[in-house]
């Protein structure tokens, strides 16, 4: 059984806090630089340009789980990760169904790039996607599941767009098993507060100097040709930190 590197929160030039050069090309290409075997591409409240990614990913030898970032009713970031680019994508068309509907202003905000697996810009979304969804934190698990996903809340040890910084709890019977935190915080500290959440320690890189490297935090053990082997093997362990 392989060992796998991964990274399962990472932002492309759509999502408008993060930068025109998180391309799908640049974002995997940066991957193999840094080790990495698995990543997954979470913009916020849109799945647009996972296919893309998922298409570079494989021609470059990289998986890519297609996901999203998604910001809760609450403002609580939950890390949504699906097995393939059909399901991610209708996932972002009921997300899009439920996303307020403010028009971007790029000057003020940034960039929301739509690519193509040549880098190319194929249009940019019209709607500012850092805002609130109406989706409610409660909701989330059982809806991204409805997709065929699993989820986490994102980085959980954080103040801004945290779980714990919103409700001021996690608790098991809210119907998550995974957790994410950030690279400022431990697995071993987190995982003795939550023993029911298998923790994740991201990078959620908007810059591609932000993704993480190989080491021993983010580990998979498998044989894995596909985002659908990845999500079955986290979604098989519940409770491992």
């Amino acid at each position: 059984m392989s060992t796998h590197h991964c990274d399962l929160h990472i932002h492309s030039a759509l999502s408008p806090c993060a930068d025109n050069e998180n391309t799908p090309n640049n974002i995997v290409g940066m991957a193999l630089v840094n080790g990495l075997d698995i990543i997954a591409l979470t913009d916020h409240n849109s799945t647009a340009n996972c296919r893309a990614t998922v298409e570079v990913g494989r021609q470059m030898g990289v998986i890519v789980v297609p996901g999203m970032e998604l910001t809760t009713a609450e403002e609580i970031h939950v890390v949504c990760l699906f097995p393939d680019c059909d399901r991610a994508e209708a996932f972002g068309a009921e997300i899009e169904n439920r996303l307020m509907k403010i028009q971007n202003r790029a000057d003020l905000f940034g960039n929301q790039y739509l690519m193509d697996e040549q880098d190319q810009v194929v249009g940019e979304y019209p709607w500012l996607l850092s805002y609130a969804t109406s989706v409610s934190f409660d909701e989330v698990p059982g809806l991204v599941e409805s997709f065929g996903g699993i989820c986490m809340p994102a980085h959980i040890d954080r103040h801004s767009n945290g779980v714990l910084a919103v409700l001021g709890e996690l608790r098991d019977d809210m119907g998550f098993y995974l957790g994410e935190i950030s690279r400022h915080a431990t697995k071993a500290d987190y995982g003795k507060r939550f023993p029911f959440l298998r923790l994740f320690r991201d990078s959620d890189a908007h810059f591609l100097w932000d993704m993480a490297e190989a080491d021993d935090e983010n580990l998979l053990e498998g044989d894995f040709t596909c985002a659908a082997d990845v999500l079955a093997e986290i979604s098989s362990k519940k409770s491992m930190n």
